[in-house]
């Protein structure tokens, strides 16, 4: 029987941060994929294998848990290179996406068929066999709507299998993915176990444990708070907004489209315009540096303001609150902008990760933390288990 391996998966609407095992291997996945047909054309066959499997992800999903079984699929990089493209749209649940799955098994599926797991799962004729202790979450507004549970039953007791069509070093393999646990929490309180906790889940933030915390998480759909009091989640108070920065992106990409003529791959394009410490808010021209700096302010200060107002009204309900972070890739981008509306307005005692990989990769640490601890909790259980026996 293959051996569980733990694996922590964070799907942000934007791109997929996962950690592996003994936190030995991580992945950052663009949330994109586009249907494609089995043999897509490739310059350069015999040096396929030389490449970056990351940059060619093309398999083919079967599954149970998915709407639209065995279907073909270009994900990540390779995906921004078609016409077809498709990322999550605002308003649908994660929960509830084929997208959501494809991009989790495609993943996983890309852990387990690496050489150095050879020792960790069976192989046979080019087939992997892979079971996985999976930490993941959904934002907090499906969770409350109990969405989590469905899909967790989506997932765990069926085998799904990723194959590797013409993908980087992988071509012709098969994995089978089955899942020995699932453990989906919601976003709000994954942050919270990563602001006071270790790997260990033991305290490292005195200051913050006893404070009642807001956690204002921005994703690329939605937005998150929670509150946070006596160490817990007020599940009553927290709440989750239809709100996040994919369609401002998508917005500033079209803008740069229109009046620029520069076609922009993926929404992560017009992060990196906007985010990088080198040429922020400038695009190459037909070779000359433009600013877009017009286009971009406009936008990320308008949907800053909608942010902010998330903020005020949560804290004018929960008055005593002490601190408000965010954390996310949305904060990350809207950073300065509520920085300087705070200070223009309210001002209220409010704090960022100003560690971008922290804040973007906040929400896997902390999926993998929580799911690090059920497994050290489980095994210390089994000697018990089978003693009654």
């Amino acid at each position: 029987m293959a051996k569980s391996r733990i694996a922590a998966v964070d799907v942000g609407n934007d791109s997929i941060k996962a950690i592996f095992g003994e936190m030995e291997y991580e992945v950052n996945i663009p949330n994109i994929v586009a249907i494609d047909t089995e043999d897509r054309p490739v310059i350069g066959i015999e040096e396929l294998d030389n490449k970056d499997p990351l940059d060619g992800i093309h398999i083919k999903v079967h599954s149970p848990a998915l709407k639209e079984n065995n279907v073909i699929f270009r994900v990540g990089q390779l995906a921004t290179k078609t016409d077809n493209a498709t990322e999550l749209d605002p308003g649908s649940s994660k929960s509830e996406e084929d997208q959501t799955l494809v991009m989790l098994l495609a993943t996983l599926a890309l852990d387990a068929v690496r050489e150095e797991n050879a020792d960790q799962f069976p192989r046979a004729k080019n087939v992997v066999d892979a079971n996985y202790t999976l930490g993941t979450g959904l934002p907090l507004r499906e969770v409350k709507e109990g969405k989590d549970a469905g899909y967790r039953s989506k997932l765990i007791g069926s085998v799904h299998q990723v194959e590797f069509l013409v993908t980087p070093k992988y071509q012709g393999q098969k994995v089978n993915i089955k899942f020995d646990e699932i453990k989906v929490y919601p976003e709000g309180f994954a942050a919270f176990i990563n602001l006071v906790m270790d790997n260990d889940l033991k305290i490292i933030n005195k200051d913050l444990i006893n404070k009642r915390i807001l956690i204002q998480d921005i994703g690329g759909l939605s937005t998150d708070i929670a509150v946070i009091k006596n160490r817990t989640v007020d599940d009553d108070k927290a709440q989750g907004f239809n709100l996040g920065v994919s369609e401002s992106l998508e917005a500033i990409r079209e803008e740069i489209r229109s009046k620029h003529g520069v076609e922009l791959d993926s929404r992560l394009d017009v992060v990196d315009i906007i985010t990088r410490k080198t040429d922020r808010n400038h695009i190459m021209v037909k070779g000359s540096r433009t600013s877009v700096h017009d286009i971009t302010d406009r936008i990320l200060l308008e949907l800053a303001k909608k942010q902010y107002r998330l903020l005020r009204n949560v804290w004018q309900k929960n008055s005593q609150t002490e601190i408000c972070y965010f954390v996310g890739g949305g904060a990350n981008v809207l950073k300065d902008y509520i920085k300087t509306l705070n200070n223009n307005l309210d001002g209220y005692n409010i704090d960022f990760f100003e560690d971008e990989k922290e804040s973007i990769w906040m929400m896997a640490n902390a999926y993998y933390k929580l799911i690090s601890d059920f497994v050290r909790k489980s095994e210390k259980s089994k000697p018990k288990e089978t003693v009654k026996k």
